[in-house]
């Protein structure tokens, strides 16, 4: 077949596919990329991942006091360990 008198041959059209091919693969590639940049969520670290969330000491002496494991002398005691200030000990020896 001639386009304007010229015969692309048959390494022509294996070019012509060859470039075909890799054009839609680099703009699939850029469309993926893309999408996954702008889904990303904010904040997020370097493997885009937030860290799992692990409560205090404090937060977890708080929740054990608010589901009823603790009392609230307990409670207060514990506390003032976490915290440092000593406060007062009751040996239940």
């Amino acid at each position: 077949m001639f386009w304007y008198g010229h015969d692309p041959g048959g390494w022509g059209w294996f070019g012509m596919s060859i470039g075909m091919i890799l054009f839609w693969a680099a703009l699939i590639t850029v469309g993926v990329l893309l999408f996954r940049a702008l889904s990303r969520p904010s904040g997020t670290g370097a493997a885009g991942h937030r860290p799992p969330y692990r409560p205090g000491p404090e937060q977890l002496l708080a929740e054990r006091f608010a589901r009823g494991e603790i009392d609230e002398d307990e409670y207060h005691r514990r506390l003032d360990v976490l915290r440092g200030t000593g406060g007062t000990r009751l040996d239940k020896a």
